[in-house]
């Protein structure tokens, strides 16, 4: 009795064949003190849904109604029960049970195999090699074991996109050894295949996953931004935002934003310079002897953007795309060799705990981003996909940032609209609100910091240079983010 009421205790409660217990138990349901979820199940909780409580305590009640019963299958895949409920474990027989919220379907299998996991409640977890086999079974009806064939593609996919080509061909051959014991030969066949498909050394089988035939005609992608490029892309097209024209309508103007432009998007990288010496360099042709390098980029990001031609070109396909990007990054890094200009990187690169598309999907991560920026209406909606475009895939070692206002000012110029300037004060909210973007897939706080900048670049008369330069400082927009906000 003593155990029995310190289990009370708990949320779940199992019936017991010990007499005494038995007849707590049925007691306690008499008095409303438990009430029964299922057979031999039972909860202190009254308030609850069954359904709540049954999935909350999932894997207890696994672990205690089929002890060494392994999570295999799609469960093993997925990390857990479907949507709908449905959990798949491999046991001595073969039996479908219902609980609340729950489906338990049970298979008659092998027991837990070299490389199968202790998972918790005395349950183990498939490892990775025997559930991809597993999936590879015939599976029919509403409460299919198995995934779709497709989905076995892309994790493949996955895989050797993060782990590398080793670690695929390192699961073929776990897999060859495990199939056996599964008596899952053929399915290893079809694995075998599928993974000779995906790596193009093999043509028997047939992909379907998009990821999949990317990567095996040479061109994977980057599938998880793509998600993200398209969320962004969904969101401009169903926005009405504002068409704000150019302001510089005469070359003088024109020469006065495009200093300011090079300015700051240098400075905001960490090429830093006192505006008077900016312009000493840019307009005197000042030679800065102890910084050759930093000079230039100020120089050659505005010769770039002072380039009336040249500001006016934007992509009209995928190979466009590309070549703009190498052109435009060659120009502005040629004197930076050790960056590779003009090179797509070929090393990782990462921004605090963002790391950018991986080197071997960038050229298939921008062709495929290109049909959703080609969706949109040429202006403001291009521009701002086009900067996060180039700012999340990050395509060279150096530049990145640069290169990637330039191309989304080159898509407002060309519709001639007004560009857009990120002063120094607003660095912190351009990055932040490119961080909200890329982590938690909300495009809100980018548009408002765009839109806002295009706003506050609009608001100045850039005919005469020193209004020009006395407007920004009344403005904050030479302080640092620490120091002060941008007034607009």
């Amino acid at each position: 009795m003593t155990k029995f009421l310190k289990l009370q205790e708990d949320e779940i409660i199992f019936g017991s064949s010990d007499s005494a217990e038995s007849q707590a138990i049925h007691q306690a349901v008499k008095r409303g003190k438990l009430r029964k979820l299922a057979p031999r199940i039972y909860s202190s909780n009254l308030t609850d849904a069954k359904e709540q409580i049954i999935r909350r305590n999932q894997y207890r009640i696994l672990g205690k109604l089929f002890e060494g019963a392994i999570l295999s299958h799609r469960t093993a895949l997925e990390g857990g029960p479907t949507p709908e409920g449905l959990i798949v474990l491999t046991y001595h027989y073969t039996k479908k049970i219902t609980l609340p919220g729950l489906t338990i379907r049970l298979l008659a299998g092998a027991p837990p195999q070299v490389g199968d996991t202790p998972f918790m409640e005395k349950l183990f977890i498939a490892s990775r090699e025997r559930a991809l086999l597993e999936n590879l079974q015939p599976s029919r009806g509403p409460f299919t074991k198995s995934l779709p064939r497709k989905t076995i593609e892309a994790q493949l996919d996955k895989i050797c996109r993060i782990q590398g080509v080793e670690a695929l061909q390192q699961l073929r051959d776990k897999a060859r050894q495990l199939a056996p014991h599964l008596k899952l030969d053929n399915e290893f066949k079809m694995l075998d295949q599928m993974i000779g498909a995906l790596l193009n050394t093999r043509s028997e089988y047939r992909l379907t996953s998009e990821t999949a035939i990317a990567r095996a005609a040479g061109k994977p992608f980057d599938a998880p931004r793509l998600e993200l490029f398209a969320t962004l892309a969904t969101r401009l097209i169903s926005s009405v935002l504002p068409s704000l024209p150019s302001t510089t309508h005469d070359e003088k103007a024109a020469h006065h934003l495009a200093f300011f432009e090079a300015y700051f998007s240098n400075y905001i990288e960490g090429t830093e310079f006192e505006v008077e010496e900016a312009a000493d360099i840019i307009f005197h042709h000042k030679k800065i002897l102890h910084r050759p390098e930093d000079a230039h980029d100020i120089v050659g990001t505005y010769q770039m953007v002072s380039d009336k031609s040249e500001m006016q070109k934007t992509p009209n396909s995928p190979d466009e795309l590309i070549t703009l990007l190498k052109r435009r990054h060659h120009f502005l890094m040629s004197v930076r060799q050790d960056k590779h200009p003009g090179e797509f990187k070929t090393l990782a690169n990462r921004a605090g705990n963002t790391v950018f598309t991986p080197p071997e999907l960038v050229r298939g991560t921008l062709e495929k981003a290109f049909s959703l920026y080609r969706s949109l209406e040429p202006g403001i909606k291009r521009a701002i996909f086009m900067m996060f475009l180039v700012a999340e895939v990050h395509p060279f070692n150096d530049g990145n940032g640069r290169i990637a206002r330039i191309m989304m000012n080159a898509e407002l110029s060309a519709c001639h609209l007004c560009r857009i300037i990120i002063p120094t004060v607003y660095r912190e909210d351009y990055l932040l609100a490119l961080r909200r973007l890329s982590r938690s897939c909300d495009p809100e706080a980018y548009l408002t910091m765009l839109l806002r900048g295009q706003t506050f670049t609009a608001s100045i008369d850039f005919f005469d240079y020193q209004q020009a330069l006395e407007k920004l400082r009344k403005a904050n927009a030479f302080m640092q983010p620490f120091e002060g906000k941008l007034i607009t």
